[in-house]
């Protein structure tokens, strides 16, 4: 049996992260605790302040440089925080990647934090204005154009239609016939529009929320140039069907096509991510994957 896409290449565990912090001699000792766990990093919290970002699969790593040269730049021009790197670690022995702590942003991700309707709209409305400001900006940094095919609708649909099989088999979720015309009708797209600076995997586990409000968004490891749609799936698979009008006169001019390469992208992210949950038996990914799914063929 095949491993999962996401298996850690080296397991990040406590002795480990120990042995790392001590290239940073104000840090040794001090608690530690596990605070995350995704496909290509596990995240640490050093005295109840900083949160360490280490990479465990190797694929990760040209992604990892690019937010250590972008996230300074990005982050005084942006209107929610984001990481900025306090410590930079090197390659030990044991460890053959760099790593970085930046100032522990407060709250928790998007998928499982409880807001009432009030607070979803402030939610969507910060995130607009904040994707309105990032897909604007110009960096002084060399970055890649879609690296992971986002805005490639041939390929995004055939991994939707992969990962709505699986959550099918498993009996996670069964699509209605909507999601099928959707994918049908997102092959049939025109190429996609000038490319922007774009977070380029954002998703509802990359989107903080603390006291019903958008606190930072994290997780720049996908950070490239594309078409702003890629960043847009959060329009449907968290924004409320009733609260996207609001959220796009907040963001700007949105095309039809960039409407719906963002649902595509929100169907097959959900999936993955409803997928991901089942198999890692993380409730609270998969209840936010299926959530998300349920918003997004509303419609």
């Amino acid at each position: 049996m095949s491993r999962p896409v996401w298996t850690p290449d080296v397991e990040v565990d406590e002795r480990l992260v120990r042995a790392l912090l001590t290239q940073f001699p104000e840090l040794v000792g001090a608690p530690l605790r596990r605070l995350a766990a995704g496909w290509d990093n596990s995240v640490w919290v050093v005295a109840e302040r900083y949160a360490f970002r280490i990479p465990h699969r190797e694929v990760a790593i040209p992604g990892f440089e690019r937010e250590l040269a972008v996230l300074p730049q990005l982050a005084p021009l942006l209107p929610l925080p984001i990481p900025r790197p306090v410590f930079v670690g090197r390659p030990a022995e044991g460890y053959p990647w760099p790593f970085f702590g930046t100032e522990l942003l407060p709250g928790e991700e998007a998928g499982s934090a409880e807001v009432d309707d009030e607070q979803r709209l402030e939610v969507a409305l910060e995130l607009a204005r904040f994707l309105r400001m990032l897909h604007a900006v110009e960096l002084d940094a060399r970055l890649p154009h879609d690296p992971n095919g986002r805005e490639d609708m041939p390929k995004r649909t055939g991994l939707a239609r992969e990962e709505l099989r699986q959550l099918e088999r498993l009996g996670v979720w069964h699509g209605p016939a909507e999601a099928e015309e959707l994918l049908a009708s997102a092959e049939l797209l025109p190429p996609p529009d000038a490319p922007v600076v774009a977070h380029g995997d954002l998703h509802f586990r990359h989107l903080l929320v603390d006291g019903g409000r958008a606190s930072g968004v994290i997780d720049w490891g996908d950070v490239c140039l594309a078409d702003p749609a890629i960043d847009l799936s959060l329009l449907w698979s968290f924004v409320a069907p009733e609260q996207r009008d609001a959220f796009l006169a907040a963001y700007g001019p949105v095309t039809e096509a960039q409407l719906v390469r963002a649902r595509v992208l929100a169907l097959q992210l959900c999936a993955t991510l409803a997928h991901y949950g089942r198999s890692e038996r993380n409730e609270a990914v998969e209840r936010a994957g299926v959530d998300g799914l349920e918003r997004t063929v509303a419609g």
